[in-house]
C-alpha cells in the first residue's frame, strides 16, 4: 500500500522551500567552483563594456552551474542571469542535484504555500565583485540566487566563497547565508553597528561626484569602500556599516534580490535613493537605474539626508 510513500513525501514540500534549499546546494557548489577557478591560476578575464566591468572564468562557469542545475529542476522558473552565455551543452560535472535538508525541515510562510513553479523568477549573480575577484580581494565576492514573487524579493541565498580566508592555512573556507520573508535569515550571526555611529559603507570601483555628495551628505564617523552589493549588505547585518549608499545608476537586479531578501527578513529596509521599492518581475528593467539606499535599522534618518541633487539626477 505504501510504495508510494517517497513521492508523497517529497511532494509535501511547497515549490519554494524546495527552489530555495536546491538553491543552497547549488550555491554551494558554486563557491567550490569560484574557488577552483583561483587554485587552476587562469582567470580567463574578459572586459565587457569597461576595464571596471569585467568578467573571468568563474563567472561563466557558475552561472552555467547555477542556471542548468535550477532549469533541470525546476523547468518552468524563469532564470536572470547576469552574463550573456551562448547556449551551450553544460559539462555534467557542473550540475548540482541536492538540497539542503534543513530548509526543508523548516516550515513555508503561509503567504507563499501555493505559489507556483511559473510564478517565480530567479535572479542570478554567479561572482559579484567580479573586479575585487581579478585583485585578490576575496572576501568581497559573493554567489547571489535570488527568488522573486509578484515583483518582490522574498527568498535569497547567498554564498561568499572565501568567507574565513584569512583565518590561516587550516581555516574552512566559505559559507551559505539563506533567508525566506516571514522565516528569517541564516547561517551568519546578527550584529548592530554601535548606535549613534554612522559608517558608509559605499562602492570601491564606481565613485563619482554624485556618490560622494550623497555620501558626504549623511555625515558619516567612517566611510567603507568595497566591492560587491552582496558584501555590503553583509556589513549591514554584522555590524560593520550602517548605511549602504549608492547614488549612481551602476546597480542591477541581480545584485540587489538575494541581499535584499536577508536585509529584510533581519528588519532591515532596502530602496533606490528615493525610497522606493524595488521591482523584480521578469519584464522590468535590469538597471537599478536610481541607486540603492540600504540600511538595518534607521532607515528615516538616511533616507531624509540624500541630496535633493542626488534625486533629481537619479530617474527611477
Amino acid at each position: 500500500m505504501l510504495s508510494s510513500w517517497g513521492p508523497v513525501m517529497a511532494s509535501s514540500h511547497t515549490v519554494l522551500m524546495r527552489l530555495v534549499a536546491s538553491a543552497y546546494s547549488i550555491a554551494q557548489k558554486a563557491g567550490a567552483i569560484v574557488r577552483r577557478v583561483i587554485a587552476e591560476g587562469d582567470l580567463g578575464i574578459v572586459e565587457k563594456t569597461s576595464a571596471t566591468d569585467l568578467q573571468t572564468k568563474a563567472d561563466r562557469l557558475v552561472q552555467m552551474s547555477i542556471c542548468s542545475s535550477l532549469a533541470r529542476k525546476f523547468p518552468k522558473l524563469t532564470i536572470i542571469g547576469e552574463e550573456d552565455l551562448p547556449p551551450e551543452d553544460v559539462d555534467q560535472e557542473l550540475i548540482e542535484d541536492g538540497q539542503w535538508e534543513e530548509i526543508l525541515k523548516q516550515p513555508c510562510p503561509s503567504q507563499y504555500s501555493s505559489i507556483k513553479e511559473e510564478d517565480l523568477v530567479v535572479w542570478v549573480d554567479p561572482l559579484d565583485g567580479t573586479k575585487e575577484y581579478t585583485e585578490g580581494l576575496l572576501d568581497n565576492v559573493t554567489v547571489l540566487i535570488g527568488i522573486a514573487y509578484e515583483g518582490k524579493a522574498i527568498a535569497g541565498v547567498i554564498n561568499q566563497p572565501y568567507y574565513n580566508y584569512q583565518a590561516g592555512p587550516d581555516a574552512v573556507l566559505g559559507r551559505t547565508i539563506w533567508g525566506v520573508l516571514g522565516l528569517g535569515a541564516f547561517g551568519f550571526q546578527l550584529k548592530e553597528v554601535p548606535a549613534g555611529k554612522h559608517i558608509i559603507t559605499t562602492t570601491r570601483s564606481h565613485n563619482n561626484k554624485l556618490v560622494s555628495d550623497c555620501v558626504t551628505a549623511m555625515n558619516p564617523d567612517d566611510v567603507l569602500r568595497v566591492g560587491g552589493a552582496g558584501n555590503k549588505i553583509l556589513q549591514l547585518i554584522e555590524g560593520k556599516a550602517s548605511a549602504y549608499v549608492f547614488a549612481s545608476p551602476g546597480c542591477k537586479k541581480w545584485d540587489t534580490c538575494a541581499p535584499e531578501v536577508i536585509l529584510h527578513a533581519v528588519g532591515g529596509k532596502l530602496t533606490d535613493i528615493h525610497g522606493n521599492a524595488l521591482q523584480y518581475n521578469k519584464e522590468v528593467k535590469h538597471m537599478n537605474s536610481a541607486g540603492v539606499l540600504a540600511t538595518l535599522r534607521n532607515y528615516d534618518y538616511y533616507a531624509s539626508r540624500v541630496p535633493e541633487s542626488v534625486k533629481n539626477a537619479l530617474v527611477p
